[in-house]
């Protein structure tokens, strides 16, 4: 480990295009590092939320291993027959989890959902998820494979090692969040001890490129910002993740090995006053391979392409008031939202896309 501050401050660039930045953060000292070096991380991702919305984080304690093995349960299930996964479909926006066939979730910008079904009816997102919720939800069960086969006991035992995994992490971001906005360490502790977070598997099927080249409006997910606090997103090598800037351009948010990518959702903007922001991005036609992968750019067809999202949120039963030190005489800022409680809003965003 760096014996400096000045060595151990994240500094690093993963994206930077359009006069636009996301940083790539070392969150090791945050873990290790000193009560200077703890502060200075929770600087830079606070920064990041306030600039560009996103961040990708390094040394973030979720083993390659782990994620490894989850991907190889998430990529088992995709893989099962339709009529296994339609067996274990998603129901209500109360329960917000099961599997959720491509076509049926259309994502869009919230002043675009009143035309959700015109959208879903010239460009259906190319994808298919499985939600997976808090376990042991009276009335809210998950939507477990657990019954059909040893591999569905395997992938039920995988995801909620997982997500209590994504939990702990989710914890720490908070705690340096709250740090890097002058807020006692611990202060959202309370509001997210819980766990009621939402982990979603992505498949994105192979499609012909045609597809695309027929169809300019075709996407894999829509444009749309995410609805939480913060989002964990795990990706494979494939790409198309892509980020809209402040000038309305897109740029590619590009895998990075080891990675997590991190992004601040509209809850966590409103809770903010908008000091922080929930920026919107999409998932694309993959970007063209570099020349050493050349023979797969002359393909037909792009492949599978397997993503997991993490979707962090304040705990359901939580009032959600504007933040202390966001608005004020002092600071000539008004108070821009009302209250409202954590699972009403979250509710209120997710029926209007299902």
């Amino acid at each position: 480990m760096a014996n400096t501050l000045q060595e151990l401050r994240p500094a690093s660039t993963a994206v930077e295009k359009d006069d636009f930045v996301i940083p790539l953060i070392d969150f090791g000292p945050f873990f290790s590092g000193t009560p200077s070096d703890k502060h200075a991380v929770a600087l830079s991702v606070t920064t990041a939320f306030k600039t560009s919305g996103f961040l990708y984080l390094k040394n973030h304690g979720v083993p390659p291993s782990v994620v490894s093995q989850a991907f190889s349960a998430s990529a088992k299930f995709f893989n099962r027959s339709q009529e296994q996964k339609d067996g274990l479909g998603w129901t209500t926006p109360q329960s917000n989890r099961g599997y959720i066939a491509t076509g049926r979730e259309k994502l869009a910008p919230l002043e675009e959902t009143s035309g959700i079904n015109e959208l879903r009816g010239t460009a259906p997102d190319l994808k298919e998820t499985m939600e997976i919720g808090r376990e042991g939800i009276e009335d809210l069960p998950n939507r477990w494979p657990d019954h059909l086969d040893d591999e569905g006991k395997d992938f039920k035992e995988t995801m909620l090692s997982f997500f209590d995994t994504c939990k702990t992490l989710h914890r720490h971001i908070m705690s340096a969040i709250a740090l890097g906005m002058n807020l006692p360490e611990h202060f959202f502790d309370e509001y997210v001890d819980a766990g009621d977070n939402n982990l979603r598997l992505l498949h994105y099927p192979s499609v012909r490129k045609e597809v695309f080249q027929d169809n300019p409006n075709q996407v894999r997910a829509g444009e749309h910002s995410d609805y939480g606090s913060i989002t964990l997103l795990f990706q494979d090598r494939h790409g198309g993740l892509q980020v809209r800037t402040p000038n309305g351009s897109f740029v590619d948010a590009t895998p990075i090995a080891d990675t997590i990518v991190i992004n601040a959702g509209d809850l966590l903007a409103r809770w903010s006053n908008d000091t922080i922001k929930s920026t919107r991005h999409r998932v694309v036609e993959p970007p063209k391979l570099p020349a050493q992968d050349s023979d797969a750019d002359s393909l037909e067809s792009h492949p599978s392409r397997y993503s997991i999202a993490y979707f962090c949120n304040p705990n359901f039963d939580k009032l959600i008031e504007v933040l202390p030190g966001t608005y004020g005489e002092d600071i000539q800022v008004d108070k821009k939202y009302p209250d409202i409680t954590a699972g009403d809003y979250l509710v209120q965003r997710l029926s209007a896309t299902i």
